[in-house]
Formats: structure tokens, sequence, C-alpha cells
């Protein structure tokens, strides 16, 4: 399984968001800079994340995005299944009337198997949690270069 970029710039903008949260609305275009991707591209991966209510935005001079709920309420699942889709790796985990051979393919159980483990990572990690991995990783650098 492979993620696509649309996924990955969504988890780390939602991750800038979790940073800044509590505190006034963040720009996109701040976001933009720090994070060294596209205003455009963040700009199109906004829309379904502020669509599920997973971020929130105000408007005006003192405007920018918010997140809606706590980082601690929000999963990495959350964010990959709006800009992923579901974690199923073929398609007939999902629907296994697509394939003749589900009921008795033994693959078919593997990739059940597999993208129950995703999903339930995915799952157990919050933003606050990656947030918090960010930090140590960006202190551990900094230890090195002492």
């Amino acid at each position: 399984m492979k993620l696509s970029t649309r996924t990955r710039y969504g988890v780390r903008l939602m991750a800038a968001l979790a940073q800044n949260y509590g505190k006034k609305p963040v720009f996109l275009k701040d976001i933009a800079k720090g994070e060294g991707i596209s205003e455009k591209y963040l700009s199109l991966i906004i829309i379904p994340l502020r669509g599920v209510n997973l971020v929130t935005s105000v408007r005006g001079a003192h405007g920018g995005y918010n997140l809606s709920k706590e980082p601690s309420q929000i999963t990495l699942k959350e964010i990959v299944d709006v800009l992923e889709g579901d974690c199923s790796l073929v398609d007939c985990v999902k629907n296994p009337s697509s394939c003749s051979r589900a009921p008795i393919c033994a693959s078919h159980d593997i990739w059940v198997l597999v993208g129950k483990k995703i999903a339930d990572t995915l799952s157990s990690i919050t933003l606050d949690m990656l947030v918090k991995m960010n930090q140590e990783k960006a202190g551990n650098n900094i230890m090195r270069d002492i």
C-alpha cells in the first residue's frame, strides 16, 4: 500500500494545526511555508477535511484554520479515510461480491487481516501523539548538531 502525496501532506497539515491548537487561526500560506508544500495544493487538501468537520475556517484579517476538536480526539485513520479512502488493499476486501473466489480465497483473508492491522494502527495514533513524536525527533536532531 502506498499513500498518496495528498494524504501525506494532509497529515502534515493537520499536525501543523494540532501544534497550534488553542491559539489563533493559522493561515495556509504559513503552513505551506513551514512545511515546504505548495499553498495551492494545501488549499485543495483542506476542502475535504473541512467537509467532514475536522477543520474549521475563520474569515477575515485574523482568520485562518483551526482544528474543530482537540488533537487528542483526531486519529490518523480519520485523516487517511477522508483523503485516501478506506484501508482496503484490494477491491475484494471492501466488496467481496466483486470476486467470485473471495469466499474460498486464502489471499483474501490475508488482505482483510493486513487492512485491519493498518486501520488499527492508524486508529491508535492521534494528532497530539504525532505532534509529540515530531517534537522528540526535532529535539534529537538538535542534540546531534551540538
